[in-house]
């Protein structure tokens, strides 16, 4: 795996759920910014999905590759789905979603790196 990007998609969550707890505070809905922020990390995903399937790919190692691609599709699908749920909730518990999207993905980031490295350890 790469990791400046794996540390770049770790920041931008991390910043994700800073923002919404920011938001979740006042009892603000979702904006353009938070919403905005959202898909960039959405963005970074996306490169996260196709870099790791070029190296697996090209560099065939010996992990549970179902496994490694569910993490991968998994980490893409949370954000449009947090969104979607966060502008369809109109009480904070919409803004609050968009909170556990940015504290989990770090979590599927770094099982993720396990996966790939299996001795790999913080």
């Amino acid at each position: 795996m790469v990791v400046w990007l794996q540390l770049t998609v770790v920041a931008l969550s991390l910043a994700v759920a800073l923002l919404a707890a920011a938001y979740l505070v006042p009892d603000r809905r979702p904006d353009r910014w938070l919403v905005g922020l959202t898909w960039l990390l959405e963005a970074a995903l996306v490169v996260q999905l196709v870099v790791g399937v070029v190296l697996l790919v090209t560099e065939s190692p010996d992990i549970a590759v179902a496994t490694y691609l569910g993490y991968l599709v998994g980490c893409l699908v949370l954000p449009p789905v947090a969104v979607w749920w966060a502008r369809g909730e109109p009480s904070r518990s919409g803004t609050a979603v968009l909170v556990v999207l940015g504290v989990v993905v770090p979590f599927l980031v770094l099982r993720l790196q396990q996966v790939w490295e299996p001795g790999w350890y913080l």
